[in-house]
């Protein structure tokens, strides 16, 4: 098997066990699989096939994007100023537009933007699959890139009609969701370490959904080895509201009402969640997908993150759809949910001197390195892997470097991983994805991005047409 001696490393951010960081640093890859991670007194003679020299280079693990919605970068800057609510009934009949050639486009769009971010593992989670659309064509995209992909099969069944929120010509059929849900399971999941596919069983919404779908896809997804539960829950107040109208009872109740708590599950957004449901996520093993971006660009609210960490619930990042945060970069992501959590509401400041009123943040309310460690450990968490998020012996070979030497990161000498977060934006230099360059010099090794982005532009345009 081939290997790769990467030599000289400036700074190394292992974020394993021990949290070590490396000057002067290198790694050691055989075929796909990390065999080594020291200093280069330790390696730096160690012969190998191939060698790259990173001096100047701070490396880290790849990020771990766990909540998108590719397809919607077909309909960026759209709905800029509207709640959630007004901005799903806008967009719906624009997405019910789509097929399999849009599905793709835009998948291999958003990973190349994901991936020269710095992501090396990504979830997406398709919810809308209109004019016989499929997943498959994702999952084409990823291997064609090389992204390590978690497909999630997304699905809505309950129309305006029955009481849900979605136009009927957006829903499927309970019996042909679950019916091709299993399809994708033989025909793709793979539960190996190290593996680059796997499926994850996504109903969309608890108003865009069934009980009984619910708990049929719980059942099937648990009778498959590694197939975990992915759907959005206390995203919005009118959430809450259709909940209690419909349900009798809070999002976090009908979760679990349905069997959908567990270290199987997580939830994107899980902004309004009461100390109560944050103590059942922690003892369940529940994780969430806190997605910053989206949650301010809609005015939804501030996650309770700095509680959900305190309390051991299993925190990971997501960009969320590029309609409602517009971008794919799990660095900026990280950053804001660094910030958003230090002005979250903690102090009354009415009877400090000046008379002030409002309430104040906390500076140390989330530091950079606990951003990051969402990115990468608290995600490979949640999607259920123990081969990805640090770097480590044994591990897969997912590994980013960013050059140093750049306007945007000068002066960062101090903390040049801190600078990953607080600094920017930039794009990495360096990209590995189960051991193979995917980025090198900065450039992509072998996507034609020109190229890719003309045929968006055609689909969007073919789109927005009918």
């Amino acid at each position: 098997m081939p290997t790769l001696l990467v030599k000289n490393i400036s700074h190394l951010a292992t974020f394993d066990d021990d949290k070590r960081e490396l000057t002067d640093a290198a790694i050691l890859v055989r075929d796909n699989v990390i065999e080594a991670v020291g200093t280069m007194a330790e390696l730096g003679e160690t012969p190998a096939d191939a060698v790259l020299d990173l001096f100047g280079h701070i490396v880290m693990p790849g990020l771990v994007n766990i909540h998108h919605h590719m397809y919607q970068n077909l309909t960026r800057v759209m709905v800029q100023d509207d709640e959630l609510l007004v901005w799903l009934k806008t967009l719906y009949p624009i997405w019910s537009n789509l097929d399999d050639e849009a599905i793709g486009v835009s998948a291999r769009v958003a990973m190349a933007e994901l991936i020269a971010s710095g992501c090396t593992t990504s979830s997406d989670h398709l919810y809308i699959l209109p004019n016989n659309c499929t997943l498959d064509a994702t999952i084409d995209a990823a291997r064609d890139l090389g992204l390590r992909f978690h497909a999630a099969r997304g699905a809505m069944s309950r129309g305006q009609s029955q009481g849900g929120l979605p136009p009927d010509s957006c829903v499927e059929k309970e019996e042909d969701i679950l019916r091709d849900a299993e399809r994708l399971i033989h025909r793709y999941h793979d539960n190996d370490r190290h593996s680059m596919s796997r499926i994850i069983l996504a109903p969309c919404s608890p108003f865009s959904v069934t009980p009984g779908l619910m708990k049929e896809t719980a059942a099937l997804a648990r009778s498959h080895k590694g197939v975990h539960l992915h759907s959005h829950l206390a995203e919005d107040l009118f959430e809450e509201v259709y909940c209690h109208d419909i349900y009798k009872m809070r999002p976090v109740g009908f979760a679990e009402s349905v069997g959908w708590l567990g270290p199987d599950v997580w939830f994107a957004h899980s902004i309004f969640m009461t100390s109560d449901e944050i103590d059942l996520f922690a003892s369940t093993g529940t994780g969430v997908a806190h997605c910053p971006s989206a949650n301010m660009r809609c005015g939804q609210g501030i996650a309770k993150i700095r509680e959900m960490l305190d309390k051991g619930v299993a925190v990971g990042l997501g960009v969320d759809g590029s309609a409602s945060n517009d971008t794919s970069n799990m660095f900026m992501e990280a950053r804001l949910a660094m910030m958003l959590q230090r002005v979250a509401p903690n102090k009354y400041l009415s009877e400090t001197p000046g008379g002030r009123g409002g309430f104040g943040g906390t500076p140390s309310a989330l530091s950079a390195r606990e951003a990051l460690t969402m990115a990468t450990r608290g995600g490979a968490k949640i999607l259920g892997r123990d081969d990805i998020g640090y770097l480590a012996p044994g591990m897969s070979a997912d590994f980013i470097a960013v050059k140093l030497n750049q306007l945007g990161l000068s002066g960062t000498q101090r903390d040049p991983l801190a600078a990953l977060v607080m600094c920017g934006p930039f794009k990495v230099d360096y990209s590995y994805i189960n051991g193979r360059q995917i980025i090198g010099s900065g450039e992509f090794r072998h996507t034609d991005v020109e190229s890719l982005l003309a045929k968006h532009q055609t689909v969007m345009d073919r789109i927005y047409s009918q």
